[in-house]
């Protein structure tokens, strides 16, 4: 067996355990009613949610971190901000075989499988491009027309980002999210936004620049009040206990102090004083609301798992590699 299956082993193993832990079932005596009965279980790439509230199988297929480099000539005035990025995954290794593969490849792979899978639904959850060239865009949206799947759309912090481009992090996301990325999210917010497939709300935040704004946070209590069951897609991973700075979304040490990569990627260096108050009350709250299934997310390029609170989050390898987690939903 070689390292990647060793490494595949053992996350299924681990996996598996934490899956039938009595905490996936038990009441939190914090919360203002009890955790409705879930359990899950992952094999490969393969996530399954089993619930009394879950009434009528489904299924979507939820993949991050494409990096598509795609660009034309109408991206020539940035190429001095894309420069890096263009060539950072012009060719990848597939993440089963080990192949050569590329990301064009990755993204089509995982829309056929969606159709094969009669997915209800398919989540993009960020860093789908390595920068927002209006090439890149328009083959995202031709391939996910040809497929006639709806789909849910977040961005990562690569999406809307030219590197060394002046400008603050929220500003930089707010121009080229309204002027690039506008067409996949059609016509919503792109900071947030849920669809609901047989009762359960799948909720789509932005949060890649690695903080949670107050209206999202208001937005996210907003779908905990309808008490139906909730999924909540965001590009960069919520900190859970022992987790790196790539878990940054609520990390205790992110701020300036730890940030090893704002030269690299050319942006502003992140805030000397750590995460809002904001951000802090949304990680709190999202690990304590009983009726969230689950938390899918990406970022990191590496597959992993955590259950905090009884509450898993899935991070996905990256798309760029052909990586996809097909997740099924259904009565016990």
């Amino acid at each position: 067996m070689n390292p990647l299956e060793n490494r595949r082993e053992f996350l299924r193993t681990a996996v598996l355990t934490a899956a039938t832990a009595p905490a996936l079932t038990a009441a939190r005596p914090e919360e203002s009613g009890a955790r409705s009965p879930v359990n899950f279980a992952l094999d490969g790439n393969r996530v399954r949610f089993f619930s009394p509230r879950l009434t009528k199988p489904f299924n979507l297929l939820m993949l991050a971190d494409t990096h598509l480099f795609r660009d034309d000539l109408r991206g020539e005035p940035h190429r001095q901000f894309s420069a890096r990025m263009a060539r950072a995954y012009n060719q990848t290794q597939h993440f089963r075989t080990g192949a050569p593969t590329d990301p064009e490849q990755g993204f089509a792979g995982a829309l056929r499988a969606a159709q094969e899978n009669r997915a209800a639904l398919l989540a993009l959850v960020g860093d789908l491009v390595s920068f927002p060239s209006v090439a890149a865009v328009e083959w995202v949206q031709a391939h996910l027309q040809a497929v006639g799947i709806p789909y849910l759309y977040t961005a990562g912090n690569h999406d809307w980002h030219y590197e060394g481009m002046a400008g603050s992090l929220n500003s930089l996301r707010a121009t080229w999210c309204a002027s690039r990325l506008a067409p996949l999210y059609q016509g919503e917010s792109p900071l947030m936004s849920v669809r609901e497939v047989n009762g359960v709300r799948f909720i789509a935040l932005d949060n890649s620049t690695y903080e949670i704004q107050p209206e999202q946070l208001q937005f996210f209590r907003a779908q905990v009040a309808s008490g139906q069951p909730l999924v909540l897609f965001v590009h960069i991973p919520l900190y859970a206990p022992g987790r790196p700075l790539g878990f940054g979304c609520g990390h205790p040490e992110w701020g300036a102090a730890s940030d090893r990569s704002h030269e690299l990627e050319r942006r502003p260096r992140w805030p000397a004083g750590g995460h809002t108050a904001v951000t802090f009350d949304f990680l709190r709250e999202v690990f304590a609301t009983p009726t969230l299934l689950g938390i899918f997310a990406g970022h990191t390029h590496r597959a992993s798992l955590d259950v905090v609170n009884g509450i898993p989050q899935f991070v996905t390898d990256a798309n760029a590699t052909g990586a996809y987690l097909s997740v099924e939903f259904g009565p016990r």
